[in-house]
């Protein structure tokens, strides 16, 4: 059955935006603690999708999606503490972990009332993503994967100074790593391997530049960086769990991202038997010149997979 909310704590709408009959609410529910934004649209007795957003934007990244989503599905997109609009304690108030953000969502899911979902797996999504997967497979109805690893045949060049860090972490290390940080790189995220970077709107970086230049931020998301080197020792379990479980995947991978190479898209063939794949011509943030074409395959993968057995 669809999800219901009747568990949830009062949330507080902050702004609205009208796309036909659902618009989507910006809402803060309290999590340990912590405000935890998150973006809501959709019938509430509709299939739920979970969006999971990526480094170093928010939920910001699924503002397009959403409204092309939210007619026939109940879409809810979070944003992790330290990011967007979520609280932002400092790395002496909170332990910026991997398992901590899963920790956190875990919550979330619980005090907006999700039983069960789609998840939608991009970037620093799928490390959160798959610990819940794993945690709570019974939830899972099936996953929407763009740009998020689970295989170490994805971790390629541009992970060799995040692996020194792993390794040993000392401020000569850490001092390349800072550089991620800066406007440079956060635009180049958003434009290396597009077809037109004239359609991606700057925006994006300026948003996301903005919050990442936050006192106590760089902070953070160094802390972050370490953390990931978490995450290539639970592949292995990740993977277990997709060969025992077996959810309807949908593959939306933008081929020409750096970070995430299309050589970490392929594996999941190894281990899915109802898998749809799909290469995009477009870089890390897929979404920004591929939503509508994205957004599309969701439905479509949704409508057969998902709708039809519930």
């Amino acid at each position: 059955m669809a999800s219901k909310s009747g568990n949830q704590e009062p949330a507080t709408a902050q702004t609205t935006a009208v796309w036909s009959n659902h618009p989507t609410l910006h809402k803060t529910v309290e999590v340990d603690g912590l405000e935890i934004f998150y973006r809501e649209a959709g019938p509430k007795d509709a299939p739920v999708i979970l969006l999971l957003h990526g480094f170093p934007t928010s939920s910001h990244m699924f503002r397009n999606l959403i409204p092309q989503l939210s007619d026939r599905f109940h879409v809810v997109a979070p944003d992790y503490p330290g990011f967007g609009n979520s609280s932002m304690p400092t790395v002496d108030q909170f332990h910026y972990t991997f398992d901590n953000l899963a920790k956190v969502m875990e919550q979330f899911i619980q005090k907006v009332g999700l039983k069960s979902y789609s998840l939608y797996l991009m970037d620093y999504g799928a490390p959160v993503g798959f610990r819940l997967a794993v945690s709570h497979p019974e939830r899972i109805e099936s996953l929407i994967i763009q740009n998020g690893n689970a295989y170490e045949e994805g971790l390629r060049e541009f992970w060799k100074p995040f692996r020194a860090f792993w390794k040993d972490r000392t401020p000569q290390n850490a001092e390349p790593l800072k550089r991620s940080l800066n406007i440079d790189a956060t635009k180049w995220q958003y434009t290396h391997g597009v077809r037109n970077s004239a359609v991606i709107s700057p925006d994006n970086w300026l948003v996301d530049q903005y919050l990442l230049d936050r006192e106590g931020n760089q902070a953070i998301q160094l802390e972050l960086f370490y953390s990931y080197g978490s995450n290539p020792p639970l592949y292995p379990q990740w993977q277990e769990y997709l060969r025992e479980y077996q959810p309807p995947t949908l593959i939306v991978w933008g081929k020409n991202d750096q970070i995430f190479p299309a050589e970490g898209a392929y594996p999941y063939k190894r281990d899915l038997n109802n898998l749809e794949f799909h290469l995009l011509d477009t870089g890390h943030f897929a979404l920004e010149e591929d939503g509508d074409l994205i957004a599309n395959y969701i439905g479509r993968f949704l409508d057969k997979r998902v709708a039809v057995n519930r």
